[in-house]
């Protein structure tokens, strides 16, 4: 896969060097380059911003830099890279997501600062690029490259060859739609308290069943919104039981909060 992130602050993608992302650029799974915004300006300046149109607080990049930053970066325009835009107005990041965009050949992230990007870019760039805005979360951040380190790793460690144990992608958090299960480690017993006696049972049935109980338990409790997302076709008898004890009723459209009495 092929990754370029344009940014005014190409040093804060310096962590992109390390760890497994580091790695699988040097191993060549990955292409990633990270490109200055200001290289394509044209005054002595190198001017990135301007006043915003209409009034108001704060600056606005200007579009011309940002078209000549996107069209050397975008490769062969019939391939239509996937332009991901970080902002507080976009789709929200998921999981789900970043399944999508691990299948495509090259993602394109633009770093919007201050007020965020002159909206004609992303019109201009509707012809030539896959344009998705994309959000992190309900809130806002001071630009786009904090959310672009979150993305690329979240991506990037779903490339074939990236992650050691491929199975471990399987049981996280959010990929079947559930939170992950709690984990333990050596010694069986710290500071008093002991692991689920399960787990050293030897029994794998009771331990997945264990495992996937406790999934329901703390979706339930962390992420109800999760619950009520889960198709009734994915719980079996187990499932079923289990969430009625947490104080769901399971029908046709998938589990539903009981109202209190």
């Amino acid at each position: 896969m092929r990754i370029d992130v344009v940014s005014i602050f190409p040093e804060y993608l310096a962590p992109l060097e390390l760890s497994l992302i580091g790695k699988a650029r040097q191993d060549g799974l990955l292409d990633l380059k990270v490109h200055d915004l200001r290289s394509f300006t044209t005054d002595r300046h190198r001017t990135v911003d301007d006043t915003p149109y209409g009034g108001g607080a704060g600056m606005v990049m200007k579009p011309e830099p940002w078209a000549e930053a996107l069209a050397a970066v975008g490769g062969d325009a019939a391939a239509r890279p996937v332009l991901i835009v970080p902002s507080p107005a976009g789709e929200r990041f998921t999981q789900a997501m970043a399944y999508e965009l691990a299948e495509a050949p090259q993602l394109v992230f633009a770093c919007g600062r201050y007020e965020g990007i002159d909206e004609r870019v992303l019109e201009w760039a509707a012809g030539h690029f896959d344009v998705r805005p994309v959000s992190l979360g309900d809130y806002v951040l001071n630009g786009g490259e904090v959310a672009v380190l979150a993305m690329v790793e979240a991506v990037g460690r779903l490339l074939p060859g990236v992650v050691g144990n491929p199975e471990s992608l399987v049981e996280e958090s959010h990929s079947d739609g559930l939170l992950e299960y709690p984990v333990y480690t050596k010694p069986s017993s710290w500071r008093g308290r002991d692991i689920p006696e399960v787990l050293l049972s030897g029994n794998h049935a009771k331990i997945a069943r264990f495992r996937r109980d406790e999934q329901l338990r703390r979706t339930a409790d962390r992420r109800p919104d999760l619950i009520e997302r889960l198709a009734p076709e994915s719980l079996d008898k187990a499932d079923r039981a289990l969430l009625d004890e947490l104080g769901y009723d399971v029908a046709d459209g998938g589990p539903r909060r009981r109202a209190e009495a």
